[in-house]
């Protein structure tokens, strides 16, 4: 009767607006709800944001119609439109003791605000107020909007406060507490790293609920660095156990599964700590079997408990029994008749087949049908599968499917993925030479440009080198192979340009090599291909260049080169191009034709494309000339690193952005001035155009920055009373000679190990035996012959032993040392082999980029050239602060590069100390080092520095700190 009573009660308070909303927000609710399309939805929720906007700014609104326009703005700022008139209103309902009126607030301003944002300043104080509230719903609301409004800045003001409720006694605040820490860890780690120890204990709380909210940050850590939390296995084992035989609260029961997502939380936790050792993954080999005896495959949430612990055995140390019990439990995914748990089948079998190859054999012909199935998600998976398990015996089956595939999907991205996928497939298990060309031809025409660049220079690579062996019939006949099919594909009206640019470099490389076609032949074809493809000047780069190998073939060998019309037309059109390196190609080709056959033969020899290129990167050929130049009284090279004004001004912008990036609020107090020293000296006045007083310690000061401030001053005598001292970092020195300096930080590399699964299998674990063993090798349905085929030419048949991909015994494609030709005009390049033989680029003169950051030491160019320019009078330190005067010649190069004080670093250290909830103490210090920030030069002054330079015929360069030095030997 009272549950009667209660019930007529809500539904009275419904009818009059529901539930202390008004009937107002009920009715736009309904309207929304009945619009039939966007506008006119649109049109509702404008008309509904005006009309709170005019009674928003109403004085004196009352509390509960407030409450109200909130939820209202906020029912308009999910359906997209701008509420932001509404925003500070809901920051101010936050600072509002009613309990309902809190809530709504922070509820508000959780979805309102980001973490960015400026308002997020005016409820910080709110929160921290709300943390040591003695109602735990208003800690609980605070500790809501903490997860979602704190930021990296203003976690220092709340994170003392959010650690001591930890130790709350509602279970609910300990859960949003440790959800709080663990969302400070996602924003900075740094902060809370001293407070990992606190996860630890919590995870043996007495409420399930926040020991599983404390597996969330430590699974987190333990993906970051697994070996620290190695002694926690056996009580993640103990805890899954404990779930596992229904010892928790029937509450979280979700569809008749135990705590199925702490299930799930703790087995990929396992699978973490227990990949490639073996003694950790002994501890969890009997609770995985209790898992797989007792699962539930009635209920999706159970299927998906059984599929996690098939990615647990397959990712810990192997077990034969638990790899026979998931590869079970794998066919019964794969025999459902639901997509999903197909799909959930073919991914646990492509990751047991890593282990052991053999599994891939019992379940061939439910392979075949998921390959068949009209469903595009389940064939890409099956296909990631066929990937995995391809060898020397199915590499043709699994990549003519791979490339019917391919063109029959119209998706860009996958396209290039399969296409990539098919070309590894055949580089490593390619059968003869003329599938494997055939089959990269088949790639490119129906994937055309979506291919990477890099596949193709590796087939010309290919090509030329041909596939390791010392046979050179085997590989003429590979490249006469090539040659006939390029000619033949060369048909087709329509080619992608990077086909076209393989198959120039084909033809202009092997086109008359066997003598096959004549040149006059090939020729035409080049030229055939340039008018093809009108708007591709890549390709007809290509075309010319092979044009020009051709013609050197026949030169070499002493026979006359008979141009055709169409090649002329072609290189007076390619003249006259708008591209310079067109230009440049025809005028090379037309000097070409005039040079005598020894002259050709030197500079294109034959079948040169995968030679060696020595490069001269110190370029010693040019020490003669230099050396020559500088007698005649030409100015020496300096490098841009040498020049600190220079040096400087390109760094001001990044010390500028890393001072802004580095800017955090401070909430602890101001530091008091030291006191000044006991002994007091007089005060002189002295004029400082450029004075920037700050407090500094005297301790702190360093002294080193400048040779100037070695000497006394009565400035720093009268400041140093004060405890002030003047910021000169940065500033400009007016008086004293030039001089040149460099700074190189030591740099320190770390590496990491980690450890692979290993193959042996493990006995001693005992499993009762199941009825039900033989459930999976029932009679099978009568199977089509066609089927049977390919599960033959995929599998290798149902009594042939899979083969195992062996990189000892298979050609595996060498490195990109020496790939193919560039269309270049020369004969001995190929397209990447001058790229990896010249890696450090040579330096460019003319180069106006910033300072290389990387620089050695620098050693003084004047001191190199005292031998050549005669010798020079050594001022004394004393003269670095007179201004000399006389009849000398003035040194323009001084004024130009005047050297600056070096910054300098500080270092510090944060200790931090970590608790065991299992071992005494442990303790463990982390020292961090922050480098100190200084401001660089004024960079108009560094801008007329750069202008005089080049005046004086000095262009600054930021590739060769060096050259100087290389040049003089």
């Amino acid at each position: 009767m009272e549950q009667l009573k209660t019930i007529g009660r809500e539904l009275a308070i419904g009818s009059h607006g529901g539930w202390g909303q008004s009937k107002e927000f009920l009715d736009l609710v309904k309207s929304i709800g009945e619009a039939r399309s966007k506008a006119e939805e649109d049109r509702i929720i404008l008309r509904e944001v005006e009309s709170l906007r005019r009674r928003i700014a109403e004085p004196d609104v009352p509390r509960r119609k407030m409450k109200d326009y909130i939820i209202r703005l906020v029912y308009a700022e999910m359906l997209g439109h701008d509420a932001s008139f509404g925003y500070i209103h809901a920051v101010k309902m936050t600072h509002h003791d009613a309990l309902p009126l809190k809530r709504t607030g922070y509820l508000a301003v959780t979805l309102f605000l980001s973490e960015d944002h400026d308002l997020i300043i005016l409820i910080v104080n709110t929160i921290q107020k709300d943390l040591r509230s003695d109602n735990y719903l208003v800690v609980c609301a605070a500790l809501a909007a903490v997860c979602k409004l704190i930021n990296e800045e203003t976690i220092p003001a709340v994170l003392p406060q959010v650690v001591d409720l930890l130790a709350h006694p509602k279970e609910a605040v300990r859960k949003k507490a440790v959800m709080a820490l663990h969302r400070f860890y996602q924003r900075s780690p740094a902060s809370v790293s001293h407070l990992v120890s606190n996860f630890r204990k919590r995870l043996c709380d007495s409420d399930p609920g926040v020991m599983g909210a404390t597996l969330c940050p430590l699974f987190d850590l333990i993906s970051a660095d697994g070996n620290s939390y190695k002694d926690l296995v056996i009580s993640f084992v103990g805890i899954l156990k404990q779930v596992a035989e229904r010892r928790l609260p029937k509450t979280y029961d979700y569809h008749q599964m135990a705590a199925p997502f702490i299930q799930i939380k703790l087995l990929k936790i396992l699978a973490l700590l227990g990949s490639g050792d073996k003694q950790a993954s002994g501890h969890m080999y009997n609770v995985l079997g209790d898992i797989f005896r007792k699962s539930e495959q009635s209920s999706n949430i159970g299927n998906a408990v059984l599929y996690e612990t098939i990615c647990c055995v397959s990712s810990i140390y192997p077990n034969a029994k638990l790899l026979e019990a998931a590869a079970e439990a794998t066919s019964k995914f794969l025999k459902s008749d639901s997509h999903n748990l197909k799909y959930m089948g073919v991914d646990a079998l492509g990751r047991l087949i890593r282990i052991n190859p053999d599994t891939a054999e019992e379940h061939q012909l439910a392979v075949i049908d998921c390959l068949e199935d009209p469903d595009d998600t389940l064939k890409r998976k099956t296909f990631e599968l066929l990937y995995k398990m391809t060898k020397s015996t199915n590499v043709e089956v699994i990549v003519n499917r791979m490339i019917e595939y391919m063109i029959n999907i119209s998706d860009n991205h996958y396209k290039t993925e399969i296409a990539s996928r098919c070309v590894e497939l055949a580089e490593q298990f390619a059968p003869t030479n003329e599938w494997f060309i055939q089959t990269m031809n088949k790639v490119f025409e129906h994937a055309g440009d979506l291919v990477n660049v890099r596949v193709a220079h590796n087939l010309m690579r290919l090509i030329a080198e041909g596939f390791g062996e010392d046979d050179e019939g085997a590989e003429s006949q590979l490249r006469s192979s090539a040659v006939d099919s390029y000619l033949r594909i060369l048909r087709e009206p329509k080619l992608p340009s990077l086909f076209l640019q393989v198959i120039c470099w084909v033809l202009g490389e092997y086109g008359t090599a066997d003598g096959k076609y004549s040149a006059a032949y090939i020729i035409g074809k080049l030229c055939d291909v340039t008018e093809a493809l009108l708007c591709d000047d890549t390709v007809k780069a290509y075309a010319i260049s092979a044009i020009m190998k051709i013609c050197a073939f026949e030169i070499a060998e002493g026979r006359k080169v008979e141009m055709l019309p169409e090649c002329q037309s072609l290189i007076d059109e390619l003249s006259t191009s708008h591209s310079t390196d067109l230009q440049q190609r025809a005028y090379e080709l037309q000097a070409f034709l005039c040079l005598e056959s020894q002259a050709v033969e030197r500079v294109m020899p034959l079948d040169a494309s995968c030679e060696d290129i020595e490069i001269d990167k110190n370029l010693t050929f040019l020490k003669d000339f230099v050396q020559q130049s500088i007698e005649n009284g030409a100015r020496p090279y300096i490098p841009e690193s040498e020049r600190s004004g220079m040096s400087n001004v390109s760094n001001f912008k990044s010390q500028y952005q890393h001072e802004a990036s580095s800017h955090m609020l401070r909430f602890e107090a101001y530091e008091l001035p030291r006191p000044s020293p006991a002994h007091v000296i007089p005060q002189v006045s002295v004029p400082t155009p450029i004075a920037d007083l700050v407090p500094v310690p005297e301790t702190t000061y360093n002294s080193k920055t400048s040779q100037a401030s070695k000497l006394p001053s009565v400035t720093d005598a009268s400041s140093a009373a004060h405890g002030l001292k003047l910021h000169l970092d940065g500033v400009q020195r007016r008086w004293g000679r030039p001089t040149y300096s460099s700074s190189s930080g030591p740099s320190s590399t770390t590496s990491t190990e980690k450890t692979t699964n290993g193959v042996t299998h493990i006995d001693g674990v005992s499993s009762q035996p199941r009825d039900k063993l033989n459930e999976s090798r029932r009679q099978q349905p009568e199977v089509s012959a066609e089927k049977q085929k390919l599960a033959a030419s995929l599998f290798g048949g149902s009594a042939g032993k899979t083969e195992k991909k062996a990189t000892s015994t298979q050609r595996a494609p060498k490195g990109n040392t020496r790939n193919a030709e560039r269309p270049g005009a020369t004969r001995s390049v190929s397209p990447e082999t001058s790229k990896e033989k010249a890696a450090p680029s040579v330096p460019d003169l003319l180069d106006l980029g910033e300072p290389n950051p990387t620089s050695t030491t620098i050693v003084d160019p004047f001191k190199q050239l005292e031998g050549l320019v005669g010798p020079t009078p050594v001022p004394s330190p004393l003269d670095n602060s007179v201004k000399t005067s006389g009849l000398e010649t003035p040194d323009l190069m001084a004024a130009v590069y005047t050297d600056l004080p070096p910054s300098g670093s500080s270092s510090g250290s944060l200790g931090s100390t970590i608790g065991d909830m299992y071992s005494a103490d442990k303790t463990s210090n982390t020292a961090t080092s922050a480098p100190s920030i200084k401001k660089g030069p004024f960079p108009q002054d560094s801008l007329r520095k750069d202008a005089r330079a080049r005046q004086v015929g000095v262009t600054p360069t930021g590739n060769n700190p060096n050259l100087f030095k290389d040049l003089l030997g």
